[in-house]
């Protein structure tokens, strides 16, 4: 049995990374800033840094999904809840990967320790606490990054309109700039003035001091906002998985966490692009700052929750950054985000009907 409890928490680590991996990408691949696969590199590189950042950032969320508290500590640490709870929501997270749908993790593997839980002896499940330390983290989380991504987005306003050859200088000597449709900034900072306009303004300065391409300094920032978001990931998803590892007894923490973080990084490699498409092509039209405003947002609220030890849902708060984004900006696509939002709602109830399947079978 312990091996088929390996095998299990495996196959769910490998799902999560087939849907997860990629989510802190989603926004650079979606403009352009790097192709499919040096995305999916860097995304996966992240996550694994996270996962190992895990073991001194978030402890309580692997006391939260060993079931403790949610159902009895006997049937908590019985081999078959275990199991139960893994494939049931390692099934509904492959299948919604496979679907190209991005869904939540959190919500497969509580739906597993709620469905398994019901199967297992008396079905003593505290709804109470499933309601507390769960659900509310859960529903909020999207709502408050979508508010921010509105909010973000509309602050922006035109802010947010890129020019591919925008361009600034710092120079100490007199200058001369003509000023073109978009205007020139020329400010004096002590001795030295600032130049802020195109790269044909900044040509016309014969000796700048510093010379900075504004672009690609923000396709820079907005890769390193992708990659704290897949770290976020692997500090929030690795406790939730490692705990199932720690509960049957066949890791410790360290070694627990080791194996999640290959298997996660497996999954992604190998499993990612239909989940990748969805959220980087079909959901959101974005302009490369309104992305980076979302990446932000989703980064700071998943590192907040983890340390919290609130199990707030990685996809959830990236996909509704991107969302309210969308939404200020007025470039979502309402039928996907349909598709999405009802996946949602389905991922907990069939991962509970499949932990309680699996449980009853065995």
């Amino acid at each position: 049995m312990e091996y088929l409890l390996v095998a299990g928490a495996a196959f769910l680590a490998f799902s999560n990374g087939a849907n997860d991996n990629f989510k802190g990408f989603a926004t650079v691949w979606g403009s352009n800033i790097l192709n499919y696969r040096q995305a999916l590199t860097l995304a996966t590189i992240a996550t694994v840094l996270g996962s190992v950042a895990s073991l001194v950032l978030a402890e309580a969320l692997v006391r939260q999904f060993s079931g403790k508290g949610l159902v009895p500590d006997d049937v908590a640490g019985s081999q078959m809840f275990i199991l139960s709870v893994s494939l049931g929501a390692a099934v509904t997270v492959m299948l919604a990967a496979r679907a190209g749908l991005p869904v939540s993790t959190t919500h497969a593997l509580i739906g597993g320790l709620v469905g398994a839980g019901m199967a297992q002896g008396d079905g003593d499940v505290n709804f109470g606490s499933l309601a507390g330390a769960f659900l509310l983290p859960l529903l909020l989380s999207p709502f408050i990054a979508a508010t921010l991504g509105v909010l973000a987005s509309r602050f922006l306003g035109r802010r947010a309109q890129r020019r591919e050859d925008a361009c600034a200088c710092i120079t100490v000597e007199p200058v001369a700039v003509q000023r073109g449709a978009v205007g020139v900034l020329a400010r004096r900072i002590g001795g030295p003035r600032l130049i802020m306009g195109t790269d044909a303004q900044c040509d016309q300065i014969a000796t700048p001091a510093i010379r900075l391409p504004v672009a690609s300094a923000l396709n820079r920032v907005h890769t390193l906002s992708a990659a704290s978001i897949c770290f976020a990931r692997g500090v929030n998803d690795t406790p939730k998985l490692a705990a199932l590892l720690m509960t049957a007894q066949a890791f410790d923490a360290q070694g627990a966490s080791l194996v999640i973080a290959a298997t996660m990084a497996a999954g992604g490699l190998m499993f990612s692009r239909r989940v990748a498409r969805t959220m980087s092509q079909r959901m959101v039209k974005m302009n490369q700052t309104q992305g980076l405003a979302a990446n932000l947002i989703s980064a700071a609220l998943i590192l907040f929750a983890s340390k919290l030890g609130m199990p707030v849902s990685t996809t959830h708060v990236a996909v509704g950054s991107i969302a309210g984004v969308g939404v200020g900006g007025r470039s979502i696509d309402w039928k996907t985000t349909r598709t999405v939002l009802l996946s949602w709602i389905a991922t907990l109830p069939l991962a509970a009907v499949l932990a309680y399947a699996i449980a009853r079978a065995g």
